[in-house]
């Protein structure tokens, strides 16, 4: 019913920058949440950033705070991450995800739609 696929991922060193990417389509939502999860090798997936669609709330994980900015453009039905300031512990695949429930979610399993992932890897 809902498909999400995200771009924009990369290889970039320490201090620069990228802006991702996440494209919906399929059944609308009238009110509804989408953000971004992230996982490193080994490691459990842990919530980034999102943003509720009506009401522009955004939430941000600690560690990401001052340095990446969740936006979204409704006509594209797209949302962004902007990562300024990109550290080696940020390399991670990258998940958009979109829940109907919780939109301050910050758990996996409160989410109901996923993306494919993206690869962002920041170099020392």
């Amino acid at each position: 019913q809902v498909q999400l696929v995200e771009s924009g991922g990369g290889l970039v060193q320490a201090g620069g920058s990228l802006r991702l990417s996440c494209a919906a389509s399929g059944r609308s939502f009238r009110n509804y949440a989408m953000g971004w999860f992230r996982q490193a090798p080994g490691k459990e997936r842990e919530f980034v950033a999102s943003i509720n669609w009506t009401t522009l709330r955004t939430y941000y994980a600690d560690s990401v705070k001052g340095r990446l900015t969740i936006s979204r453009d409704n006509a594209k039905n797209t949302v962004y991450l902007q990562m300024n300031s990109l550290k080696p512990e940020d390399t991670a695949v990258y998940y958009c995800a979109l829940t109907t429930r919780y939109s301050s979610s910050t758990y996996a399993s409160e989410w109901d739609y996923w993306g494919q992932g993206t690869q962002v890897t920041v170099s020392s």
